[in-house]
């Protein structure tokens, strides 16, 4: 049913926003569509939460736009005329309607917007890319303003923002405090006080929904927790999860924003960039509640401008980095680095303490933070010559907040630095001794912290001076890397070649460590 006028929409999975202006006005020859396919669930394997949580908060948002008035047209993963290809069932749905127009929301990742940008020259009806309102930036923003820049630096981009925006600013120059960044005071250490706040989070029995998806052979990694689900349903719950983190959570994050604890997942994070990422939450909305949280004395300034350059600093930037370097940025791979993943990233089943709490943790919550990304999981498979594309390919699929234009470059850039320098300055690794200093995780683990050969040696250690003896010629000019290979000329020879010997051994045998 419908007439030559209609005008088909597309709603993804990650365009979870009913504030969008698309829907301040009913109009009955708009026909939204909205869609569950294997084409999304299957181009690297998701955890089963991330896939709970996108079905529900699509049909979610399908049942909001009904009730307001709006057509809806919505294809489940098991209706038999779901052709499992975007494509496919939007020309299904053209002839269905006899539309006249399509339009579709600007996609965040490149893979979907190539497919949508070539579908639609191949159309003879009315094509329109809208824009999803959701960012600070254009995609292009931050290649404008590193234009001709090999390395991008990111302070740079964030005072920008700053002051283009007028967030934590005095005038139109100057930093609220006088200063930009308070980096330095946001890295204490979690003794377990102040306690980590309880989970206030929605609970949802999402197990029918799980019933679905797996008849349908959706392949899936992780814990889906169907029955008890935490992960929100729609903006409603989003906000609710703000106003609960701004007021009782926000005020510890500052200080414990880098630490790691066993068993305590959660510790003082937003747990919102699911929600950010999905559009539930706009980062706007997010930046101004924390800065109000400021002016109103509730939050320290180096807590609230901490948790603001994430969000209006590096989550912008990293998507400016995404879209002027794509296609093809997941192929770099400076190092050479082709190790598989051990098997234990898939069951988090190893005897190194940090990295089976981070990896169990993953598996079971569908999350992980920042730091146990970046200087556990990250900094082991950087230092153990991990595969980086099959790292990311690991990293897109495990994580409920991860898209592939925020996890591309987070990955490969930040995490691997096998784009050899075009985000980060340093290789971002260590030994055991930042884990020890920043964790409760060598307490009680069956390796050493301070041993560097051994059969009970942190693995940590000998990789990590291994890693800068192998790259000597491609990092020793590097101006931050100094004291390092001052430290390696100190060095015996029987030192260095104890050093690769443990390394070599370590890098032969990964499973059973």
């Amino acid at each position: 049913m419908g007439t030559d006028m209609t005008t088909l929409r597309l709603v993804l999975g990650d365009q979870l926003n009913p504030a969008h202006s698309w829907f301040s006005n009913v109009d009955p020859n708009v026909v939204y569509t909205l869609m569950e396919m294997r084409q999304e669930t299957d181009y690297v394997v998701h955890h089963a939460q991330k896939v709970l949580a996108i079905f529900a908060g699509l049909r979610d948002l399908a049942a909001l736009l009904e009730s307001q008035g709006h057509r809806v047209h919505y294809l489940a993963i098991d209706d038999a005329k779901n052709t499992q290809s975007l494509t496919l069932n939007l020309e299904k749905l053209f002839k269905q309607y006899q539309c006249s127009r399509f339009e579709y929301q600007q996609p965040d990742e490149w893979r979907l917007d190539a497919q949508l940008e070539t579908f639609g020259k191949s159309l003879k009806i009315a094509v329109e890319m809208c824009d999803s309102e959701h960012f600070y930036t254009t995609r292009h923003e931050a290649g404008e303003i590193f234009k001709g820049q090999k390395s991008w630096l990111m302070e740079r981009f964030y005072r920008q923002m700053r002051t283009k925006h007028k967030v934590l600013m005095l005038d139109a120059k100057k930093p609220v405090e006088g200063q930009w960044n308070f980096d330095h005071e946001n890295r204490k250490r979690w003794t377990g006080t102040p306690p980590e706040p309880k989970d206030q989070r929605t609970k949802h029995d999402h197990s029918a929904l799980w019933t679905v998806i797996e008849k349908a052979g959706v392949q899936t990694l992780g814990v889906p927790h169907a029955a008890e689900f935490f992960w929100p349903l729609n903006r409603k719950e989003a906000l609710a999860e703000l106003d609960h983190f701004i007021d009782h959570i926000l005020p510890n994050f500052g200080d414990f924003q880098d630490a790691m604890s066993t068993g305590h997942w959660r510790m003082f994070h937003s747990l919102l960039s699911f929600s950010l990422n999905t559009k539930m939450l706009n980062p706007q909305e997010v930046v101004s509640r924390a800065e109000q949280a400021w002016r109103a004395g509730k939050v320290s300034i180096a807590t609230a401008e901490g948790f603001i350059r994430q969000i209006l600093g590096w989550r912008e930037y990293i998507r400016g980095m995404y879209w002027h370097h794509m296609p093809g940025y997941e192929q770099h791979n400076t190092f050479n680095h082709t190790t598989p993943l051990p098997e234990w990233f898939w069951t988090g089943k190893t005897k190194m303490h940090c990295l089976s709490d981070s990896i169990g943790q993953s598996l079971e919550h569908a999350y992980g933070h920042h730091i146990q990304r970046l200087m556990v999981i990250g900094n082991f498979s950087l230092l153990a010559g991990l595969d980086p594309a099959a790292l990311h390919r690991w990293y897109l699929g495990i994580y409920i907040d991860a898209f592939e234009w925020v996890e591309l470059p987070n990955v490969i850039g930040m995490s691997q630095f096998a784009d050899d320098g075009l985000l980060a300055t340093k290789p971002y690794v260590s030994s055991a001794a930042y884990v020890d200093r920043m964790s409760d995780y060598c307490k009680g683990c069956h390796y050493d912290k301070k041993l560097r050969e051994g059969e009970r040696a942190c693995p940590y250690n000998a990789l990590y001076w291994d890693f800068f003896i192998r790259h000597e010629e491609k990092l020793s000019k590097n101006f931050r890397l100094g004291m390092v290979y001052r430290n390696i000329e100190k060095m015996s020879d029987a030192a260095v070649e104890g050093i690769k010997e443990k390394a070599q051994e370590i890098k032969a045998s990964l499973n059973t460590y």
